[in-house]
């Protein structure tokens, strides 16, 4: 059977100025499905590259299918893109929150997220083949240049929508009802331009998916919150989400935890072993450190444990999230937790970004203490990178020590001494050692310097895990744990995030 004609519909300049909205909308809207869900599963399942890369292509292969498939439609075009528009609005928007809340009940999350993703692309790809043959009445170069250019704009918006207001201001479950609520408002628009009637159904459905959308977008912190909840194993007690990740503490009886993008930070039972571990070995060897940088460390837990050498008169702390270090300053649970450290007047708090920042100051500095989360992506693993250690190497008065967190030894051996072998390539001697830290396990650290490491280090009075015979045994590697050939980390090549995620992985299943 012939398609059917819509004369008088696509006649009328009001509708076609309808439709060409609708191109823009539907792209824009389309486009921040895409975006959403590569985020979320970078956020869930970490290594940012692999997940936007997969995500991606998965979806433009899906848009391809439903563009191939819309050839079959041989009747009604505008009834079906009003369907299509309302299962995009009901499926995309509800997306985020429907993986967030099923992450840590389903065991083949993977095969569930791709799912969504060819769902959501098949029907994007439904979209514009339509659109085209409901603006058929019209001259044919008009309607494709006028389509394509809408199409594009709203790729624009949605790119600069999504990173700069939307995931800031709004963050992933709200930004996906909101643009459900988009999509199926367009078909709502159209509905309600048809001169005809017969799309009783269409109608009372697209009341009821904008309801269920708009029940949704005003319930997302409560729905953030249960998916939280069962992700967790203790009560969650604060959670919010700032510009650059989302952040969660959990609290069962005295144990208080801190986790950013779900990967553990600390745990109050037992941080005191790491930070400890992490900061006496570098200041003790230092003669006089006077002069100290804490590159990470937004908790204030390693400043507290650097105002335990007398001899300190200024700390400087680079810290990206100020939400983080505004928290651990602000609130008096947490304030205690680290001593008041990051309200001491001789600390200056800097919220940047910590490979920016180092490239720009001029400061000379006695110790430095590096505690920057895992390698998980490349956005951190730049901060492990030959190219940041050589900037790093200028800031250091002669005699300066640093220290850098650098994974566990024992789950991944490969990615810790690539950590090693990447500050030697940039001119450093190292020094590797490792604590056991319970929530964590066994944790490596190297030691670091443009000179000759001194063998012992100056303890402070009153630790509760390192004494002179404890931090003597840090030293010491098993063979499990003991060097390996690795490559050096460069910012072309991230060995070290691939290296991290391998070895991980496979520990973890």
């Amino acid at each position: 059977m012939a398609e059917a004609d819509p004369p008088r519909f696509a006649a009328a300049r009001g509708a076609q100025a309808a439709l060409l909205a609708s191109a823009f909308a539907v792209s824009t809207c389309g486009l921040i499905y895409e975006l959403l869900a590569s985020t979320l599963a970078s956020y869930l399942l970490g290594d940012s590259v692999t997940q936007f890369s997969t995500v991606i292509g998965t979806y433009l292969f899906a848009m391809g299918l439903g563009s191939w498939c819309s050839r079959y439609v041989r009747r009604d075009p505008l009834r079906l893109f009003v369907r299509v528009e309302l299962l995009i609005a009901l499926i995309g928007g509800c997306a985020a929150a429907m993986l967030f809340v099923l992450f840590p009940l389903v065991e083949q999350f993977r095969v569930l997220l791709y799912a969504v993703v060819l769902a959501i692309g098949f029907l994007v790809g439904l979209e514009i083949p339509l659109l085209m043959r409901l603006l058929k009445g019209f001259d044919f170069r008009e309607v494709v240049s006028s389509v394509l250019t809408f199409d594009y704009v709203g790729a624009l918006a949605a790119s600069l929508l999504f990173p700069l207001l939307l995931m800031p201001h709004l963050g992933m479950m709200r930004t996906g009802f909101l643009f459900g609520i988009a999509n199926a408002a367009v078909a709502m628009v159209l509905l309600a331009m048809l001169p005809r009637r017969g799309f009783a159904l269409e109608k009372l459905a697209g009341v009821a998916v904008i309801a269920l959308l708009v029940a949704g977008f005003v319930l997302s912190d409560r729905l953030q919150r249960w998916a939280e909840v069962a992700s967790y194993q203790e009560p969650v007690i604060y959670a919010v989400s700032s510009p650059y990740q989302r952040i969660v503490l959990t609290r069962r009886d005295d144990d208080l935890r801190l986790y950013l993008n779900g990967n553990l930070q600390f745990a109050s039972r037992d941080e005191y072993r790491y930070h400890e571990a992490l900061v006496h070995p570098a200041l003790g060897r230092v003669e006089r450190p006077r002069h100290v940088l804490i590159l990470g460390g937004g908790d204030g837990l390693a400043a507290r444990e650097v105002f335990r050498h007398p001899g300190v008169e200024r700390v400087t702390l680079v810290d990206l999230d100020g939400a983080v270090t505004r928290l651990f300053r602000d609130t008096p649970v947490l304030a205690r937790l680290n001593g008041g450290a990051l309200s001491d007047r001789r600390l200056t708090v800097i919220n940047d970004d910590a490979f920016r920042w180092v490239r720009r100051a001029t400061d000379r500095f006695d110790a430095v203490i590096v505690d920057f989360p895992d390698p998980v992506d490349y956005s951190v693993g730049k901060l492990y990178t030959e190219s940041f250690y050589r900037a790093l190497a200028r800031l250091l008065a002669p005699g300066a020590v640093v220290v850098v967190q650098s994974t566990s030894p024992l789950v991944a051996p490969g990615a810790y001494w690539m950590v090693a072998t990447t500050l030697e390539a940039a001119g450093f001697t190292t020094r590797g050692y490792h604590a056991y830290v319970p929530s964590f396990g066994e944790w490596g650290f190297v030691l670091a310097s443009r000179g000759e490491i001194p063998a012992t280090a100056r303890l402070p009075a009153g630790n509760r895990f390192l004494n002179a015979g404890t931090a003597e045994r840090l030293f010491d590697f098993p063979p499990d744990m003991a060097r390996r050939a690795t490559p050096v980390n460069r910012l072309d090549n991230q060995a070290l995030v691939r290296a991290f995620g391998e070895a991980w992985g496979r520990y973890e299943g």
